[in-house]
């Protein structure tokens, strides 16, 4: 029974092409419509995914990193009470952490405020205790806009904000002194050499940011230990994953793994905004499809009036009227959306090879190239609106088609 459904079905949908075929002009525009709204949807999509994927790298190599581990309530109560969650930076955890297949690197961080004075001139400041070596891996983006970065040779030299040195008159190869409260409530202080400037996006973070190597902020602040360690991995896709494997190989009450999207607050938000966008652009497309095939179709039912009342005289049932039409719309998609697919790609590599200019984002001097990022995922959405919407513009139709009576439908244009 269902070989001889399928058989029947097959026969109708063949039908229902060479019908296209004989009818093709008004086809080929209801095929155009949905081919260019394809393209249309894959061109814009793309490169909104473009956009994340830029956006999403480019983030965790300015130094956020993909996993953050450190003590339970860090992110919350840390500001207030930093001592209190202080770890080891040698532990046996950690380096069973970095011995992980994924991870290429686990950098420390100790994160201290205070102030840094040069001659008269007195300012407060963010700094960041970093291991040199390891925190290329971390921020291999860093902008340094004079000077050196950090090495692991030099033990005195700090990398300052560009606002900062500008506010503080500090240039590279200055001498400045930082100034930090104690654990015990002291106040320590230690004399540095500007290695280099270094720029970010963020002015307000440049204007108060500054870095040192984690044995002088240790030293300043007279704690033996970190705040948080930074796991670059070789894969973004793998967070989730590696992240998995760390809970449970390492599900410590008192250590907490962050990933990277739970601080990255601003991407989140771009993210989300990005993509009720392309939903809007989504919903244009359909209409504009849904208009364009209704339309077709519907001239297509007016113009085999006398056709549909022969066949109904004849003996064949509404039903098959209605799949006949519904089948004619479906096709249209089908062949409308496997070229809009088809050209979209090829559309979309020959604009990444051209690149897209894009102007300099804020705080920064240079422009970069854009370009369109394809996935499986966006192809197959676009590839679905195309069958779903002519689908659906053929259903008002088809139905009237298959409603039409037959001395009526005999008489049409008689």
């Amino acid at each position: 029974m269902r070989g001889g459904q399928v058989q029947v079905a097959w026969s109708e949908f063949i039908s229902a092409f060479r019908n296209i075929v004989r009818q093709y002009r008004r086809s080929l525009f209801g095929i155009s419509a949905v081919a260019f709204g394809v393209i249309a949807l894959l061109l814009a999509a793309g490169f909104v995914e473009w956009i994340f994927w830029a956006s999403r790298e480019g983030t965790i190599q300015a130094g956020l990193g993909h996993i953050h581990v450190m003590r339970s309530g860090y992110l919350e109560d840390g500001q207030a009470d930093p001592n209190r969650f202080l770890m080891l930076d040698n532990s046996a955890q950690l380096s069973a952490i970095e011995a992980l297949p994924a991870v290429r690197t686990v950098a420390p961080r100790i994160a201290f405020t205070g102030l840094i004075s040069r001659g008269e001139t007195t300012l407060s400041f963010m700094g960041e205790g970093v291991n040199p070596e390891k925190e290329r891996v971390v921020s291999p983006t860093l902008l340094i806009s004079a000077g050196q970065n950090l090495t692991p040779e030099d033990t005195r030299g700090i990398l300052l904000g560009r606002g900062l040195a500008e506010n503080l008159g500090a240039q590279v190869g200055d001498q400045v002194v930082l100034l930090a409260n104690t654990p015990a409530g002291g106040l320590a202080a230690v004399e540095v050499k500007v290695r280099g400037l270094f720029n970010t996006v963020s002015k307000a973070y440049d204007d108060s940011a500054l870095r040192v190597p984690l044995p002088i902020a240790q030293k300043l602040l007279r704690a033996q230990g970190i705040h948080r360690s930074i796991l670059v991995l070789d894969d973004t896709a793998k967070t989730s994953e590696v992240l998995t494997v760390l809970r449970s190989r390492f599900g410590d009450p008192n250590l907490a793994f962050v990933p990277w999207y739970d601080l990255a607050d601003f991407y989140n938000k771009m993210v989300l905004l990005l993509s009720k966008q392309v939903m809007v652009v989504e919903l244009i497309i359909a209409a504009v499809i849904v208009l364009g095939i209704s339309n077709t179709m519907t001239m297509n039912v007016l113009e085999r009036t006398a056709e549909i009342g022969t066949c109904l005289a004849i003996g064949r049932r509404r039903r098959q009227i209605l799949r006949q039409f519904l089948y004619e719309g479906l096709t249209i998609g089908l062949i409308g959306g496997t070229l809009g697919v088809a050209l979209g790609w090829l559309l979309a590599t020959l604009i990444s090879k051209v690149g897209i200019p894009m102007p300099p984002p804020p705080g920064m001097s240079q422009g970069y190239t854009g370009a369109i990022m394809l996935t499986s995922r966006l192809t197959a959405e676009a590839f679905v609106l195309a069958l779903v919407t002519t689908l659906l513009a053929s259903v008002y139709p088809a139905w009237r088609a298959s409603r039409m009576e037959i001395v009526d439908a005999l008489r049409h244009q008689r």
